[in-house]
């Protein structure tokens, strides 16, 4: 079935850059760098990535850090947590934004 998402984007992503050899390396350096062991652990940063791609809602992401996740040693129960955080941020975030309506709403004498 057609989508226009297509699981081969994901495998082809490394050739993103073809046209533009000398920023693809940067970025791919700097990412590389990025998910290395740092003071978080590759496979901490990974179920955070896996919690951002859904804040996101990057099909790419969410598939390329679910398979990350699992090689790294993440559980479903683990990565379900991960997803729950990203959710109650984004829930949060949703009604913290609903004070400034409340404030518009008062200033409309409602």
């Amino acid at each position: 079935m057609e989508t226009y998402y297509k699981s081969q984007h994901l495998a082809d992503f490394g050739r993103i850059s073809e046209s533009s050899p000398a920023l693809g390396k940067k970025f791919f350096d700097w990412y590389g760098a990025v998910f290395a062991d740092g003071a978080l652990t590759a496979r901490e940063k990974s179920l955070i990535a896996l919690a951002v791609s859904h804040a996101v809602q990057c099909p790419y992401c969410i598939d390329a850090y679910t398979q990350d996740c699992q090689q790294k040693g993440a559980d479903l129960e683990q990565m379900t947590e991960a997803v729950h955080v990203a959710a109650a941020i984004r829930g949060g975030s949703s009604l913290v934004h609903g004070l400034q309506m409340r404030e518009h709403a008062k200033k409309l004498g409602m």
